[in-house]
């Protein structure tokens, strides 16, 4: 068949559709940097109406590319989300590319670009965020060229059209305080993320819940804040144990910080759990290889990457979806690192 429906559209067409020059379109398409982030919306717009085929792209309309954008590729939390998307995906035929998102927060990349540009440049289908704020403009571009976005773990609570996967970031907490209160601690500490985080202060609305159903006041000096890493979970473990009245237990709401904190632990003479019991949160392989082996809670962290992806599908198919929020179980995971209080 060589009818126009079958012709390629041309340059022209795209810049006409786009109310810009053909130079302009021509730019967007070789990713040049010298063009605003509204002028590329309209060509990324205009090239998706028309169906043009980007230089190096497939052209098997039947082959979805989506994007995976990671806060940062290192560690087990981005595998294991990872793993579970690229497994959901192989199911579905979809192809993934995954990168990092440069910067703070709203994801500035290399050479003025950010990750929608990324997105957009590579006529990717749908993204799905994990641990990535977007900016209400990255939103709003991402929108204007009709491609779907589900977010893993928001930092904050996502406007309404944005489905976000997660999980039961209260009861995990709950059911991890909960443990440590029926092993007779009275004096918990809490360690978590930044208080600005959605799922650091449901955590900490478990905390606070187990303890005043356990008939407990919350000793606000037992309160700490870190940033998810190693050192800055020993920084605060150091610092709890340094008070004239230490806890005796901990729950550190994030493995990585956990590890750190066994180092802080065994720095002032202490054992774990023999001095000090420990929970931590996420459930990553290095929980079972650390000395004593971690308590903790279970995120399904393949399973959020495998929903995510899953929904994603759904919604470049065109289905309704029930509920813009899913949450998916936690599961305490009791070892060795707790023990009744002495």
């Amino acid at each position: 068949m060589t009818g126009s429906s079958t012709r390629r559209p041309t340059l022209a067409q795209i810049a006409e559709t786009a109310g810009v020059s053909i130079s302009t379109v021509s730019k967007v398409l070789n990713g040049r940097d010298d063009v605003s982030r509204d002028t590329r919306a309209r060509v990324d717009s205009a090239l998706r109406r028309h169906r043009y085929v980007r230089r190096g792209a497939t052209p098997d309309p039947a082959v979805r590319t989506v994007d995976l954008v990671m806060n940062g590729l290192d560690g087990s939390w981005p595998a294991s989300v990872a793993s579970g998307m690229e497994a959901a995906a192989y199911e579905a035929k979809v192809h993934v590319v995954i990168h990092a998102a440069r910067g703070a927060d709203s994801g500035t990349g290399h050479g003025g670009q950010d990750w929608v540009d990324r997105v957009l440049e590579r006529g990717s289908a749908g993204v799905v965020l994990g641990l990535v704020e977007p900016a209400p403009d990255q939103l709003a571009r991402l929108r204007q060229s009709d491609v779907p976005c589900v977010v893993i773990d928001p930092l904050s609570d996502p406007p309404p059209d944005v489905v976000s996967v997660g999980t039961t970031n209260w009861a995990g907490a709950y059911e991890a305080t909960t443990h440590l209160l029926e092993r007779g601690h009275r004096r918990i500490a809490l360690v978590t993320g930044p208080s600005n985080h959605l799922y650091a202060r449901a955590r900490i609305a478990g905390y606070y819940s187990a303890l005043a159903a356990a008939g407990l006041d919350v000793a606000p000096e037992l309160i700490r804040h870190g940033t998810y890493d190693r050192a800055s979970g020993a920084e605060q473990v150091r610092a709890l144990l340094e008070l004239p009245d230490p806890p005796t237990a901990l729950f550190i709401c994030s493995d990585h910080m956990a590890i750190g904190g066994y180092a802080a632990i065994s720095g002032a003479g202490l054992r774990v759990p023999a001095d000090v019991s420990v929970v931590g949160f996420d459930d990553l392989p290095e929980a079972r290889w650390v000395s004593p082996a971690l308590t903790t809670v279970r995120q399904p962290l393949k399973e959020m990457g495998g929903s995510a992806l899953r929904t994603l599908v759904r919604l470049l198919n065109g289905d309704e979806i029930e509920s813009p929020r899913i949450e998916l179980a936690t599961t305490l995971v009791v070892r060795d690192s707790t023990a009744p209080l002495g």
